[in-house]
């Protein structure tokens, strides 16, 4: 018989990564399922411990956008390959076009970043 775990805060990266992989596989648990109160409760502590680790620098979104991409080994490339669009990617890389919302959900996701960070507001050259 499958034991439901038991959730606490999560306080280390292996905690997270078992929080992650719980939530991978219930993640589109919907209200009256049995996983869906654990989901949601999953969904508060992994965003709980990922702020606590989050100490971002004040830069704007695409700088912390290029500092993501330097972290993860990332090029234009491989975001152009998330968003679909490899001449767009290089005019917000170049601040020559803003970030739009489809970009801003998908760059976060990628690069690990809160979408917040991504929402401020930086000039256009």
């Amino acid at each position: 018989m499958n034991k439901k775990p038991q959730w606490f805060l999560i306080k280390t990266e292996q905690e997270y990564n078992e929080a992650l992989a719980r939530y991978r596989v219930i993640k589109y648990s919907t209200a009256g399922e049995k996983d869906h109160q654990e989901k949601l409760l999953l969904v508060h502590l992994i965003e709980n411990y990922e702020n606590s680790l989050w100490d971002l620098p004040e830069v704007d979104p695409i700088e912390m956008i290029k500092i993501r991409m330097e972290d993860f080994g990332y090029k234009a490339t491989d975001l152009a390959a998330v968003y679909g669009d490899k001449g767009t990617v290089s005019k917000v890389l170049n601040y020559k076009q803003p970030l739009s919302l489809t970009m801003i959900r998908k760059f976060s996701k990628l690069l690990h970043l809160p979408a917040s960070a991504l929402l401020k507001e930086y000039a256009i050259s």
